[in-house]
């Protein structure tokens, strides 16, 4: 016969308790994995590593390097010894995300880009939103620029989404996403190709967006999850961008 207090019955259920939420944190943690596409900007992407491992501590991460010359590749594997390092041989692109994503072992895929990351929390909400929808291929969320945080057009326009409302969806239905705001069902994004090799970097979600609708899956905007976005202007050209994203856009109009 035992004579347990009240206080210690109670203090031992709430300990329970927390080593419940911890098991449960630890194991949507270990269903979702980090892939950063990334070429030539190391100090940007040590800075997205540090931010990471911080903020979504136990999450897997690969990183996928596109043919860099600079230190990238040596300075991960040091600070980094954890981080899953891919070290292509030439520039992927976009696509560099897809082949990390063959790696990876988990179900859920969340992309960053070299100068952004996922807020503390983020990816849990990413994980239990996608397990409670088998019919989501994806979620965009919010992405927040700079110190200031302010929310990237791209999020407004999605969140004022035109089409039609789905009372089954967590948020409203999209056609198109920021990469650096988005987790993928792995098996979904993996058996629509992907992002499109000849694309790189640049207005590459939109037909990667329409073929995963055209394939019977969902895609919903969802505001609480959140990713921070730094940008780096390092190797940056600007117009040379804008130039490659008019081409996609145009692409993809004459594809689909």
């Amino acid at each position: 016969m035992t004579d347990d207090r009240p206080g210690e019955r109670e203090a031992t259920a709430e300990g329970a308790e927390a080593s419940a939420r911890a098991g449960r944190a630890l194991d949507e943690r270990a269903r979702v994995t980090v892939v950063i596409a990334t070429r030539n900007r190391v100090h940007s992407l040590l800075r997205t590593l540090d931010c990471l491992t911080s903020l979504c501590p136990g999450t897997p991460i690969v990183v996928a390097d596109n043919g860099s010359d600079d230190t990238t590749s040596p300075e991960v594997r040091a600070r980094f010894p954890s981080t899953d390092l891919l070290a292509l041989d030439q520039n992927f692109g976009a696509a560099a995300r897809t082949v990390a994503a063959e790696r990876c072992l988990t179900p859920y895929v969340a992309f960053c880009d070299d100068d952004s990351w996922w807020s503390a929390g983020s990816l849990t909400v990413a994980v239990r939103t996608l397990d409670a929808n088998p019919r989501l291929a994806l979620v965009t969320g919010r992405v927040l620029v700079g110190q200031e945080e302010r929310l990237d057009p791209t999020c407004a326009e999605m969140a004022a989404s035109p089409l039609q409302a789905n009372a089954c969806l967590p948020g409203p239905p999209v056609l198109g996403f920021l990469a650096a705001g988005s987790v993928v069902r792995r098996s979904a994004f993996l058996a629509a190709g992907g992002f499109n090799p000849r694309y790189g970097i640049g207005g590459e979600e939109e037909l990667l967006a329409i073929d995963l609708a055209a394939a019977g899956w969902d895609l919903a905007y969802v505001a609480s999850l959140i990713a921070h976005h730094y940008p780096c202007n390092a190797a940056r050209d600007a117009d040379g961008r804008r130039r490659l994203t008019l081409r996609n856009g145009l692409w993809t109009a004459g594809l689909r």
